[in-house]
């Protein structure tokens, strides 16, 4: 049967994505960037409550200390945001509090050593000791640029199945949670997505209002009618589960909260150090700088820029280990990672302006210090968040889906590797938790816990799945004769700072830094 003539496909690849009217080195009007930032820091509360609402009761924490430990998250957060923006990959990103960090945390929370002592200070500052021995990980690799030199082995095809499971891998903390509330999760992802997609043409002074600020809008609605239904009773006697997931009112961060509150270095006390717990924790600062590394790349998609060179990669890691170290001397009990869901974020507005999110970096660390403010928007309940992930978080995945157009797709040799790799990334981690659910311990479990730790960390994370058997498969299985269908011509130009023009344009350091850091 004769194929379609080669002037038919007219999809040709593009190394930058179209319909973005700001990309990252241009800018909205200030009002604009202003909305916008507010936005991206809206979304970023949903990782800062959800973290410390599951961690802090189980450490023996009362209400105003969680409250203090999600004012730390963000206040971290916005530090770590804005020295990531200006100093390290220069791209668009917001770092937020990781998930990965939870498997090690969890196993300092119920050490028996700590446990005996009923404190949960004396265990947030073994955590604490454990995020900064683990941060050096990150600070070596980054600033040695050893990650640059490991990135040579990274192709476009290796990399699909990282940054797609980036955005995948999170598929149980975004329907779940919508169910554990239908009645505001599901009106929440039909509004966010009837305003972000189908009425998105509608202007208002030339602005598409409800595409740019469909989430802001989506959530303002949804809020406040949950906040009607808490009010007329409709939660009065349903479970306990139901109430904290559906009312507005259950989350007692407000009242918690102090007016005014800084936070600072070793507010908990000073840190404890144990090797045993140092060394769990230096897998999930691994499991973090592989997930990184897939968010950057997506960003650099949603931001319109070009790949970034590997000492750029490698600059961006290094001042990551930088946050780690940071969210360890203050105590945000758990690690950081770059915020999938505002890479997303960047996509569905399409703005990938670093402005924006340095604006956004502003809004955390202001609504932090004012801690009734900042406990008003954080008592957001979590459905609603969750409902923009189901969107927000598919989007991430499909962009990372959209490097297989550098590749050649019709390689049996290509399809083997990135459907293997997309498989063992979903099913090993589900193995995992699937295991643990059942036994109470996962399937590493020998004498030594730190190693128990270390494999369950790593094994827990699909995209570090995905990293380890794709590129593993992408450097030993017929590589030699296969560098074009790989995808590497188009990928090796980017590696050197002068190999494109471009690079100067986007990743250069701010106030003429570059003379002391020269690019490699």
């Amino acid at each position: 049967m004769e194929g379609p003539k080669p002037e038919e496909i007219t999809h040709l690849p593009m190394d930058q994505l179209q319909g973005f009217e700001y990309c990252i080195d241009s800018n909205p009007s200030w009002g604009e960037a202003i909305a916008l930032g507010f936005q991206h820091y809206i979304l970023a509360l949903g990782t800062a409550v959800m973290i410390p609402t599951i961690l802090v009761p189980l450490m023996g924490g009362s209400d105003g200390d969680k409250v203090r430990v999600i004012q730390t998250l963000l206040f971290v957060g916005g530090v770590n945001t804005l020295l990531q923006t200006l100093f390290g990959t220069r791209l668009p990103t917001v770092i937020g509090g990781s998930y990965a960090f939870i498997v090690p945390i969890m196993s300092i929370i119920h050490d028996s050593s700590l446990t005996q002592i009923q404190d949960p200070h004396v265990t947030m500052r073994a955590i604490q000791g454990a995020l900064i021995v683990a941060s050096s990980v990150q600070i070596v690799l980054g600033f040695s640029q050893l990650w640059g030199i490991c990135s040579r082995f990274f192709s476009p095809l290796g990399m699909v199945p990282v940054i797609a499971l980036v955005g995948f891998g999170l598929f149980d903390r975004s329907f779940p949670l919508v169910g554990s509330c239908v009645e505001i999760g599901v009106p929440m992802l039909i509004l966010f997505i009837a305003f972000s997609q189908y009425l998105k043409h509608f202007q208002a002074k030339h602005l598409p209002v409800l595409e740019r600020f469909a989430l802001v809008i989506s959530v303002t609605v949804i809020w406040a009618y949950a906040h009607l239904l808490t009010a007329s009773g409709a939660y009065k006697h349903r479970p306990e589960k139901t109430q904290m997931n559906c009312r507005t009112d259950k989350a007692y961060l407000i009242s918690s909260a102090p007016w005014i509150k800084i936070p600072y270095p070793l507010q908990w006390g000073a840190p404890t150090f144990d090797a045993g717990h140092a060394f769990g924790m230096m897998a999930a600062v691994f499991v973090s700088l592989i997930e990184s590394t897939g968010a950057y790349k997506a960003a650099l998609r949603l931001a319109s820029a070009t790949p970034p060179p590997a000492h750029v990669l490698s600059r961006g890691i290094g001042w990551q280990g930088i946050g780690i170290l940071l969210d360890g001397l203050f105590g945000t009990g758990t690690g950081s990672t770059v915020s999938i869901e505002n890479v997303g974020l960047l996509g569905s507005t399409r703005v990938g302006s670093r402005r924006v999110v340095q604006i956004s970096a502003g809004f955390m660390i202001f609504f932090s210090i004012l801690g009734k403010f900042g406990a008003l928007f954080a008592s957001i309940p979590i459905p609603i968040f969750a409902a923009v992930y189901c969107v927000l978080f598919g989007l991430v995945a499909s962009v990372g889906l959209s490097f297989l157009q550098f590749t050649n797709m019709n390689s049996m040799r290509n399809l083997f590797i990135v459907g293997v790799a997309f498989f063992l990334g979903l099913s090993v981690p589900e193995y995992f938790r699937e295991y643990t659910a059942s036994a109470f311990h996962s399937p590493a479990h020998t004498k030594a816990g730190w190693f128990n730790d270390f494999l369950n960390t790593i094994f827990f994370s699909s995209p570090t799945v995905a990293l380890i058997v794709a590129v593993f498969l992408d450097n030993t299985l017929e590589y030699k004769d296969s560098s074009r269908d790989r995808g590497m011509p188009w990928w090796q130009r980017f590696r050197t700072f002068k190999g494109d023009s471009r690079n100067e344009e986007f990743y250069t350091l701010p106030f003429n830094l570059n003379r002391f850091f020269p690019p490699s």
